[in-house]
This record gives C-alpha cells, sequence and structure tokens, in this order.
C-alpha cells in the first residue's frame, strides 16, 4: 500500500495548496513535487544498488535542456540556438510531448554511459558518476551555439502548477515502487545486500546496475523537464553542485533505502529550506528586523546531515514505508479474523 499512501498524501498536499496557498507557496510546493521526482529517481538506483551517485543530476540537465529545444517557439530558436539540427529547430511540441521525449533522451544517455560506469563498484563509481556530471555541466556550458553557453535559455512554456507537480510526482513513485518489486529490483537488492552471494547464485550485477541507472535516469529526465516548464528559463548552473548536494542531502534525510524516506526526506528538507529563506528575508519583530546571512540554509542543511548520519543512519523513517494504520485495515478484515487479532494482542 506505500505508494497508494503516498500519493493520497500528496494529493491532500496539492488540495490544500491549490485551496488555500498564495501564489509564492504554490510555486514552493511544485518545487518541493519536482523534487520528490528527482529523489525518488535517486532512489531507484542509489537505495536499491547501495552506490552512491553524484552525477543523477546531469540527467536532470539533459532532460530540461531537450524539452526546451523541443517546446521554444522556433524563431526564438533560430536567433539564439543556431547550432541546433534543422529538423530540430523547426520543431515545436506541446508539453506533454516533449516531456517523455526528455525523459527517454536522459535512459538512452544513461544507457551509453551506464554500460561502462556500472562496471565499477564501491568509490570508484561514485567518483566515476561526479566525472560524469563534471562533464554534462562543462559541456552545456560552452557549447553556445546550440545550449546558449552560460547564458540562459528562455521561451520555454511556463505551464507547471501544483496538479501538474503531482501528477508527476505520483508517476515517479509509480515507477519506483514497480521497479522495486520486479524481477530486477529483488536481484539488485539482493547484490547490494550480499554482492558474492548473488554473484554465485547467477545474478548479472553489471546488468542489473545498468538497469536501475537508466530507469532512474528515465525519472529524473521527466523531472528537468518539469524544472524547465516550472522556470521557463534553463541555465546549466541549476543542475550542478548545490542541487547534488541538496537531494543527496533529502535522500539521506528521509532514509535512502525506502521509497517512503525518499518523499519524506523531500518534505522535511523543503519545508527547513523554506523556514530558512524566510529568515534570510527577515523576520520583523516589532520595530526590529532580524534577518539570517546569506547562506545560512546550506549551513543548516549540511549540519542537519551530519547529525541524521551519526544518530539516525536509517533515516528519519528507519528505512521503513508508510502503510495505512494497523485499525483501518483490520476494520476490512472479516470479523472472525478481527476478534482472533483482538485475542492475540
Amino acid at each position: 500500500m506505500t505508494p497508494v499512501v503516498l500519493i493520497v498524501m500528496l494529493l491532500a498536499i496539492a488540495a490544500l495548496t491549490y485551496q488555500f496557498g498564495s501564489r509564492a507557496f504554490n510555486r514552493t510546493v511544485v518545487e518541493m513535487l519536482i523534487n520528490i521526482m528527482v529523489v525518488v529517481g535517486l532512489y531507484i538506483f542509489v537505495g536499491n544498488s547501495g552506490l552512491l551517485s553524484f552525477g543523477h543530476i546531469s540527467f536532470m540537465c539533459l532532460g530540461a535542456y531537450m524539452t526546451a529545444w523541443l517546446t521554444i517557439p522556433p524563431v526564438m530558436k533560430s536567433i539564439t540556438l543556431k547550432g541546433l539540427p534543422t529538423w530540430l529547430l523547426h520543431t515545436q511540441l506541446p508539453m506533454w510531448i516533449a516531456t517523455p521525449i526528455s525523459g527517454v533522451f536522459a535512459a538512452l544517455f544513461a544507457l551509453v554511459v551506464g554500460r561502462v560506469v556500472m562496471r565499477l563498484s564501491g568509490i570508484a563509481a561514485s567518483i566515476a558518476t561526479f566525472g560524469l556530471l563534471g562533464v554534462v555541466n562543462n559541456v552545456y556550458s560552452n557549447w553556445d551555439s546550440v545550449t546558449g553557453g552560460q547564458g540562459s535559455i528562455v521561451g520555454t512554456p511556463a505551464t507547471m502548477n501544483v496538479w501538474i507537480g503531482c501528477l508527476g510526482a505520483a508517476v515517479a513513485i509509480a515507477i519506483a515502487y514497480l521497479y522495486s518489486i520486479s524481477r530486477s529490483g529483488l536481484a539488485l537488492r539482493a547484490t547490494r545486500d550480499e554482492a558474492v552471494a548473488a554473484s554465485a547464485s547467477g545474478i548479472d550485477i553489471v546488468r542489473e546496475r545498468l538497469i536501475a541507472f537508466v530507469v532512474s535516469a528515465f525519472v529524473i529526465g521527466l523531472a528537468g523537464a518539469f524544472y524547465a516548464h516550472f522556470l521557463s528559463i534553463v541555465n546549466p548552473g541549476s543542475f550542478y553542485l548545490r542541487t547534488t548536494f541538496i537531494t543527496l542531502s533529502m535522500l539521506v534525510v528521509g532514509g535512502m533505502y525506502s521509497l517512503s524516506g525518499a518523499v519524506a526526506g523531500v518534505v522535511a528538507i523543503s519545508a527547513l529550506i523554506e523556514m530558512f529563506r524566510n529568515l534570510e528575508k527577515g523576520v520583523s519583530l516589532g520595530d526590529l528586523t532580524i534577518a539570517l546571512p546569506n547562506g545560512v540554509q546550506e549551513i543548516a542543511i549540511g549540519i542537519i546531515t551530519i547529525v541524521i548520519l551519526m544518530y539516525l543512519p536509517t533515516g528519519l523513517t528507519g528505512n521503513r514505508e508508510f502503510s495505512w494504520p494497523r485499525w483501518l485495515l483490520e476494520r476490512r478484515l472479516p470479523r472472525p479474523v478481527q476478534t482472533a487479532l483482538k485475542e492475540l494482542n
């Protein structure tokens, strides 16, 4: 019942935000829902394989730029992105078509590079993914005729709202859950817990890691497309170290080995970020205005991550999954079964 519980929770948040939230709060919740997509995508690989990846934000970058190339009006592309292929230069698709194409583009890229990177293990694999992040960021920051270089690409339709964000998060949660209960997901978790025994049992570790790598890249590519339509501006600086640090912190704080932990970590850290963001703007207490120095939120998140690793290494959820309350489940059981359970208790 975990995905159902999580999706119901997100629907409740979206409904309350749409009904009572201000415009600024709506944007905050939309950004949180996009981050849920990213962190759930991270969970698909990191949580099931046990390998820490620093390079998945590069797939977010790929998805964001692809949807920008596909949805920006051709007239604008002909001025700022003259290096694009002719067919792409004259193509304009709606968001609902461009977004899945962006996810597939990120997945195909992951399939190519993953065939090499997934042969590594431990810290070597993590360093390789960090190198992947650096390569993608440098290419997109300097390919002026195709990506606009260090400048921002403008003109992506701003079509995001809280309901579309909730739909994206629900799709990400469903994909993550279906993968986790699939044969490939079970095999990958076996390699995470007992790599030698899993290999001796005939499990192809590289193949299973590659499958998770590609699936997670697809989900994060979708998140990148949503993020581009959320900001309406695409810049390579948005998909580098800061985003990598924050999303990994969200996963660690919630519990990296559970889907519920991935979602809970995003909600917890997003609430903290919003709180510190308001404190940095300043809080008025009568005639006195108290404002924290800029950058305090990154310091606070770093400290919180360290504390969680020290005292709650399994995260806020203890790597457990959310479920319906026991009393609600028992009400749906036949009366004789309910009576037997009460006697056992």
